[in-house]
């Protein structure tokens, strides 16, 4: 077994509940393990017996650009785009952080984690 990390990619979206946060948009930061057998590929030395991350970065990116009013939501459709395109997965955690949310306070950012 193994993991497979991006961490800390970062995209600007229009996500959120109101209004202007769907016209403004805002700074997000998404972060992604995959638990996978990672034995194989680490004997062959070959892409085909692993995961690309470079097609999770696009899935991850390609799900981001599409507007919701829920993080919750985005990182559900994230989830089911990266099983729906690789079979060996066992486990994705998946953290999404809105960058400097709409609050009354300072905060540096506001994450929801979902694993499946």
């Amino acid at each position: 077994m193994g993991e497979i990390m991006l961490e800390n990619m970062e995209f600007y979206a229009h996500h959120g509940h109101f209004d202007e946060e769907q016209k403004v948009g805002n700074l997000y930061r998404v972060n992604i393990k995959i638990d996978t057998d990672l034995e194989k590929a680490s004997g062959t030395d070959m892409l085909d017996d692993t995961i690309d991350y470079s097609i999770i970065y696009q899935i991850i990116k390609k799900q981001m650009q599409i507007p919701s009013k829920l993080m919750e939501h985005v990182a559900g459709r994230i989830i089911d785009a990266v099983y729906a395109n690789f079979t060996k997965i066992e486990k994705i955690t998946l953290k999404i952080t809105k960058l400097n949310p709409p609050l009354e306070g300072k905060t540096e950012g506001v994450s929801i984690v979902l694993s499946r």
